[in-house]
């Protein structure tokens, strides 16, 4: 059975990321080998060939983006002790929202406005799908897990629906998604000739902005109080149904702005998968990061690898594209493990005999 430890070692605690980083790869190479791959070639190409050249690192950024700005919410939820499984679902809203404004914006409108619009009703969007578990679990106690994650099919089911339906592109020849986004709604790139876009801007100032308020104001406090121990926080005037209901907010905002980031940056249209894992992938990030913002920066990179190599790994060794989800819950669950190990150690008992 597990026994909770005295004194876990904060030595390892900050090194538990590296030792399941570790954990990960070694697993990986017995995986290839039991796949009939040579085990070396296959975790170079996974996971070295996204830094192969300048092109492939700009897109190990492009997809780092969205995970950063979901992670880092998510970061503030999980420390708050507030599981938003729905993160999937506010980015999807958030994309819907964006996507509706630059699809129905008036010919006329002023084109410098159009982007900050649609990057502001993404974070409206992802707040409001994040506001509903809020809602019902302050006044009816329902769960947080199981309405947010709930949710995320609500979303999905919503975005099928408008691009098979009233925002379908009369020229997509019956294929599922919208007209391209009007030119004044595409974020511009920030290098040319590659992908990468200014939403690693908007990235980095959403991580240093929670990092500040989490670590620097009296919210923060509270929302690390309330994590760590509910009672008390509740004793020091802090609130718990204010607090459940700001984490969410913010959260939710901020996978409603990768959304409308990934919409008007990358994919520049309303398509039914754009999610592409983000919104869970993210959850990794989030604890890879140690519920920090600043943390879950350089994790959204690490998590970003493990996309690019699935990639490659996809065409060069004929690999399924769900090999990258297989590298994604394997570093979740040696993680999970060894927090597990440090807080608690295995104890072993001899089951007394019955006379």
């Amino acid at each position: 059975m597990l026994e909770r430890r005295v004194a876990p070692s904060p030595v390892l605690a900050i090194l538990s990321p590296i030792i399941a980083v570790v954990l990960t790869i070694l697993a990986g190479f017995a995986l290839f080998a039991a796949l009939g791959k040579d085990p070396v070639k296959a975790m170079e190409i996974y996971f070295l060939s996204p830094f192969a050249d300048a092109y492939n690192r700009s897109e190990l950024l492009v997809k780092a983006i969205p995970l950063a700005l979901i992670g880092s919410g998510l970061a503030i939820c999980f420390r708050a002790g507030v599981f938003n499984i729905g993160a999937p679902g506010q980015y999807t809203l958030g994309a819907i929202f964006a996507g509706g404004v630059a699809l129905h914006a008036p010919e006329n409108a002023a084109m410098i406005w159009l982007l900050p619009l649609c990057l502001a009703a993404g974070f409206v969007g992802g707040m409001l799908w994040g506001w509903i578990p809020a809602i019902l679990r302050n006044l009816a106690g329902a769960n947080v897990i199981l309405v947010s994650l709930m949710l995320t099919y609500v979303a999905a089911l919503l975005l099928d629906w408008l691009v098979r339906g009233p925002w379908a592109d009369p020229l997509g020849r019956g294929f599922p998604k919208t007209a391209t986004f009007p030119d004044g709604a595409l974020m511009p790139n920030l290098l040319a000739g590659t992908r990468l876009h200014w939403g690693l801007v908007l990235a980095v100032i959403a991580a240093l902005a929670l990092a500040w308020m989490l670590f620097r104001t009296r919210r923060g406090f509270g929302i690390r109080a309330m994590g760590l121990a509910p009672k008390a926080a509740a004793f020091g005037g802090f609130s718990e149904a204010k607090t459940v209901t700001y984490v969410l907010l913010v959260s939710g905002g901020l996978a409603g702005l990768a959304g409308a980031v990934e919409a008007t940056a990358t994919i520049q249209q309303l398509q039914p998968d754009i999610a592409a894992g983000y919104g869970f992938a993210a959850i990794i990030v989030a604890f890879l990061g140690r519920l920090n913002p600043i943390g879950a920066l350089i994790a959204a990179l690490a998590l970003a690898v493990t996309y690019i190599g699935g990639e490659n790994a996809q065409i060069l060794l004929k690999l399924p594209k769900n090999a990258a989800f297989v590298f994604q819950g394997m570093l979740l669950f040696f993680l999970l493990a060894c927090d597990t190990l440090i807080h608690y150690r295995i104890r072993l008992y001899r089951r007394a005999g019955i006379a």
